[in-house]
């Protein structure tokens, strides 16, 4: 049995030998049709989960939802798919949008009853209560939105004028162009939060990953050159950046957390080390090593294992 997350941006597959994590924007000439087929052996079951049907090259999720099926079923005829009634399907139905976190929350909650799933991938972060499966079925990303389970925020993705209007430059309040000059993969390659290998998409001006490009791309928040305002001033717009992100998190985390603390925090996806360290909550990875940072994928592999050849 082989898992398979299809995000908008990453490709997630879980199979017995590890976890490997693809960068497949399905907005550009994504190759998940040949990504796959290096998967494929004969006889391989396929237990799919999806988020990317909300990527803007879709007219609508449907659209995605059909894309993705059938672009899947192509190298694996015979996959099954999660959806957000926590069944399987075989076919493109609407519950198929965005029920990658179910399937998480799902896997997790017979062993961690009463905690709350914190999942800070590249593009968004899940904040899931994993008090019980039944008042999770259904919900759309629209209505986890609204109750905070979702937060548009992720590790690499997240423009800087998303989170930040103005930044402080040697005591000065300066405003940020909103252009697509910097992302958070800079901020936090910046404040050695993720290596240089881990900055896992393209950069905004097709650049180097390097500390020194990244400077210069936070420089351009600012419309100035690195040399213009030197290395303290293009840090401290990351340090404005992070600095904004963490209070949205831990706002976040209060909000669905309510007044009744859960039992523990679970720091799952890439950031889950640094979620760890602001909340003081239990990294996953301890406990699952690298499928942590592919939860779902690792997740609806084991739930459909459960539930050999059922469809629901």
């Amino acid at each position: 049995m082989i898992g398979i997350d299809v995000g908008g941006a990453n490709l997630k597959i879980a199979t017995r030998d590890g976890i490997a994590i693809h960068y497949c924007p399905l907005w550009e000439e994504s190759p998940i049709r040949d990504v796959l087929r290096g998967y494929y052996t004969a006889g391989e079951q396929a237990a799919v989960v999806m988020s990317g049907e909300l990527a803007d090259c879709f007219c609508s999720k449907d659209e995605g939802i059909r894309f993705i099926v059938d672009l899947v079923r192509e190298v694996f005829p015979d996959a099954r798919f999660y959806g957000t009634d926590a069944a399987f399907h075989d076919t493109a139905v609407p519950a198929l949008a965005a029920a990658n976190w179910l399937v998480s929350a799902e896997y997790l909650m017979d062993q961690y009853p009463g905690s709350l799933l914190v999942d800070l991938g590249s593009t968004t972060t899940d904040i899931i209560p994993l008090s019980g499966l039944e008042p999770l079925k259904g919900l759309t990303d629209l209505s986890r939105l609204q109750r905070g389970y979702l937060l548009y925020t992720g590790l690499l993705r997240t423009t800087v004028p998303a989170l930040v209007r103005e930044v402080t430059l040697r005591g000065v309040p300066t405003p940020v162009c909103p252009e697509f000059f910097a992302i958070s993969a800079d901020v936090h390659l910046v404040l050695s939060h993720i290596t240089k290998q881990e900055y896992a998409v393209d950069t905004p001006d097709r650049k180097g990953k390097d500390r020194v490009s990244a400077l210069r791309r936070l420089a351009r928040v600012v419309c100035a050159d690195l040399e213009e305002i030197g290395d303290e001033g293009a840090y401290a717009v990351a340090q404005e950046f992070w600095s904004a992100q963490r209070d949205l998190l831990l706002h976040a985390v209060r909000r669905v957390a309510g007044t009744s603390p859960p039992a523990q925090v679970l720091c799952a996806g890439i950031g889950a080390g640094l979620l760890s360290g602001l909340f003081g909550g239990r990294n996953l990875a301890a406990d699952l090593g690298h499928a942590s940072d592919a939860l779902p994928a690792f997740a609806v592999r084991e739930v459909a294992e459960r539930r050999p050849g059922r469809l629901d």
